[in-house]
């Protein structure tokens, strides 16, 4: 007999070419995973437009999680870290009852699985770093006060362009960009950058636990799920050493 794994859902922004590949990279034997993409409009990946392509996304929410919710997942994760910056902490929170209450399905958003995986690993004083616009990047300390976090450094990637032509190698220069004596933990946002390969390296290299956006909504998706799985080679919070 087929025993029935808890399966996992992604919503994806329709333009991001790196976040399958990464969750597929992920990914276990224990669960199975599910994709769906987001509605915006304009050039996707683009600095300019980012307000109103996140705004699209998240008032097209209600269709997308019909779509996803036909396979029966145990949780529906947005994967994209900056429509929490649109929202803000309060308008997050109302947003998510409004869907669970809706849907009779758990949804977790990218940027509140990071708050959740800093408070996991006890991070209180953080450095973080976008690949997003000044503004946005602005945006996120607020929030990640906002929930009572320090940010002790902050920094946007020079140069981006399209946040999908980004590469590992400057995931990692963000990393040391933003790194300081004084934090506890580094966190990158942006899902659309591929961070997956370089958490373990970054780790090893400034003795500090790095949260990356993917690697934090993996965790969580896992954690809402009840999936048990121990995931290696990405990064201490999905090895499970925390």
């Amino acid at each position: 007999m087929n025993k029935v794994l808890p399966r996992l859902g992604f919503l994806i922004p329709p333009g991001n070419p790196n976040t399958e590949g990464e969750v597929i990279k992920m990914a276990g034997s224990e669960y199975s995973i599910h994709f769906t993409r987001m509605v915006a409009h304009g050039e996707t990946g683009s600095l300019e437009g980012q307000d109103e392509r996140n705004q699209a996304q998240i008032d097209h929410l209600p269709e997308n999680i019909e779509l996803l919710k036909l396979v029966k997942p145990a949780v529906v994760a947005m994967a994209h870290t900056a429509s929490s910056y649109t929202l803000g902490k309060t308008g997050e929170a109302e947003l998510i009852q409004k869907l669970e209450d809706q849907y009779q399905v758990p949804f977790i958003t990218a940027f509140g699985s990071v708050v959740k995986a800093l408070h996991q690993i006890k991070a209180k004083r953080i450095a973080f770093g976008t690949p997003y616009s000044e503004q946005n990047t602005l945006r996120c300390k607020n929030l990640l006060e906002a929930y009572g976090f320090e940010v002790v450094n902050f920094g946007n990637l020079p140069g981006v362009k399209n946040i999908y032509d980004e590469t590992t190698e400057r995931a990692l220069q963000l990393v040391h960009q933003v790194n300081s004596p004084d934090a506890d933990a580094i966190f990158v946002s942006g899902v659309g950058m591929p961070t997956i390969d370089i958490l373990a390296q970054g780790e090893a290299e400034t003795g500090k636990p790095i949260i990356s956006s993917i690697a934090a909504t993996m965790w969580n998706a896992l954690q809402v799920a009840k999936a048990k799985s121990s995931i290696k080679n990405f990064g201490g919070l999905l090895a499970g050493r925390y």
